[in-house]
């Protein structure tokens, strides 16, 4: 009887594991990612004063409808000449395709808010073209002629899908690649012009890879506030700042960034259920690949336009007006504060890079590790951090935070009589924080990627002879994945670098990043101080695009 008992006392203390270190860590991970989300939930469902009567009656509408015309339209031009310029590179060889397969990428190193400073520059009154045609044509003044509004909501679309439609152009240029050359073989035998095998069998397959893109370019669209604030189109996001800033309203902040998460996930909802209603298979493990079609001398020099063209709009103009700017003032280089921008940029985005990087390569070993299925479930929700946008992000890190930093130094001079001031708002950390939760996905999907290629039998092989668990991902896994590794430091380094809401949002007074210096000296009109900075960022900015051009290689 006392066996029968120890056995079952026994067997009950099996059944009941305590959590170890690496569940444990990918939880804890996994729930900070996840805060500021849910701070943005508490605060919008919880505000001191209720701000939806008074939105709804007021801006809300209009700030909707900006937000939705913005997306749509920049969505539909992006499609356009993303898809209609991969299936120009992939399908026909012309003069220059070689050269612009990799150059359509180079719109990504610049930051929107960049190009929009530029293409204002390049077009106002005093700008280059109308200083051009009024010499031209005898003009003295505007009243002499009409020339398009330039601060407007059509020169955001442009300047937006000039700098987004690389990501299209990136996914529907895989999938055009990964399609079989028979399709097009059969259809161009049954008389198919190029149009109609675009149309009827390209862009149906490709259909998936181009919803995604869009999907992207829709979302950092919603997230934009660089563009449409030097635009002045009252947006969503621009709506935070103005009801937290100038209203001092925070609860009506959050439910603005509510508003906004919801669009996010609507976005990405659309996005799946597009690719989910799809199936498209490989018939045969022997199909031909896709072989591209010299084209005749005139269609050849028309394909190199309409291929230039968003070359030109999304990395030319905006790099030619920067240089012009740093070259006719070569002083600003040397401006009081630029080194220090410089600095922090440098120091917060591989803080941010660092960390971020190890606690996405820790939770994803953790969750491999763990026996649990709350991590697991955890893992993948890591991920809405990349979708929101970084004035939401500011929202629900800054407010919780704040209050726990007040909190904390009260305790802290209640206690020991000594003040130790604001020790996260009052530095850079929030704005690390703000960085490895907007970028944790990036991480995350490497990591993940990674290791799922590595063979289990490998550190199956080092526990047998007495590895622990730390002792294979350090002499295993890192080892094997490091190539990886390296790039997710990159991209999420290069991504802080840009990031321009959190940073305005949650630095502490008198620290700038060249983000946040390009942006202060371009809303004084002083696009000369903020050429030297701009160019900084470009220049971190076409490291990505790089890797970005090396990783999409066939």
């Amino acid at each position: 009887m006392m066996t029968d008992q120890k056995t079952q006392i026994a067997a009950v203390r099996r059944s009941i594991r305590l959590p170890d270190l690496w569940s444990v860590g990918a939880m804890a991970i996994a729930l900070l990612v996840l805060l500021p989300i849910l701070s943005i939930v508490w605060l919008a469902m919880t505000p001191a004063e209720n701000a939806w009567p008074h939105l709804l009656n007021t801006a809300l509408p209009r700030y909707v409808t900006n937000t939705l015309v913005l997306c749509a339209s920049v969505g539909a031009l992006s499609a356009a000449v993303g898809t209609g310029s991969a299936w120009l590179i992939t399908m026909y060889r012309f003069p220059g395709a070689r050269w612009l397969e990799w150059l359509l990428l180079t719109p990504l190193a610049i930051p929107a808010y960049v190009g929009a400073y530029a293409l204002v520059d390049f077009l106002e009154y005093a700008g280059p073209v109308q200083t051009g045609l009024r010499a031209l044509f005898g003009w003295e003044n505007a009243a002499d002629y009409w020339f398009p509004q330039i601060r407007s909501r059509w020169a955001a679309v442009v300047v937006l899908a000039a700098a987004l439609n690389p990501y299209v152009f990136l996914l529907a240029r895989a999938a055009f690649r990964e399609q079989s050359g028979d399709a097009y073989e059969v259809a161009r035998a049954l008389g198919a012009g190029p149009f109609a095998r675009f149309w009827k069998v390209g862009m149906p397959l490709a259909r998936p890879a181009i919803a995604a893109g869009v999907a992207i370019v829709m979302m950092e669209t919603v997230s934009d506030f660089g563009v449409v604030d030097y635009f002045a189109v009252q947006t969503l996001t621009t709506g935070i700042f103005t009801v937290w800033l100038e209203s001092h309203n925070a609860g009506g902040a959050a439910q603005i960034a509510l508003v906004i998460l919801v669009f996010v996930f609507v976005l990405a909802a659309l996005e799946k259920i597009s690719r989910s209603r799809s199936r498209f298979y490989r018939m045969s493990r022997q199909s031909r690949p896709v072989e591209a079609r010299a084209l005749a001398f005139w269609p050849g020099i028309a394909a190199l336009i309409a291929c230039a063209i968003p070359f030109v709009l999304g990395f030319v103009l905006p790099v030619s007006v920067l240089m012009s700017h740093a070259i006719a003032k070569p002083e600003y280089w040397l401006s009081n504060g630029l080194l220090s921008a410089l600095w922090h940029t440098l120091t917060v985005g591989g803080i941010a890079a660092v960390v971020t990087v190890t606690a996405a390569l820790f939770l994803v070993y953790g969750v491999r590790l763990s026996g649990y299925a709350l991590p697991r479930k955890l893992m993948p929700l890591t991920t809405v951090g990349y979708a929101a946008p970084g004035a939401v992000l500011g929202i629900g890190i800054l407010i919780p935070m704040a209050a726990t930093d007040n909190a904390l130094a009260d305790g802290v001079l209640a206690v020991t009589g000594w003040d130790p001031g604001l020790l996260m708002t009052g530095t850079a950390f929030a704005v690390i924080y703000a960085y490895c939760v907007r970028f944790f996905a990036i991480a995350q999907g490497a990591a993940d990627a990674a290791i799922e290629r590595v063979s289990p039998n490998l550190p199956m092989a080092a526990r047998s002879l007495g590895r622990s668990a730390r002792g294979a991902l350090s002499a295993v896994y890192v080892p094997l994945i490091r190539n990886s590794v390296g790039t997710a430091l990159l991209l999420v380094f290069v991504d802080s670098v840009k990031e321009l809401p959190a940073t305005l949002l949650l630095r502490p007074f008198n620290y700038g990043t060249l983000a946040t210096r390009v942006y202060e000296q371009a809303s004084l009109e002083q696009l000369g101080q903020a050429a030297p900075p701009a160019l900084m960022v470009i220049a971190v900015g076409l490291c990505a695009v790089a890797l970005m051009a090396r990783a999409s290689r066939p």
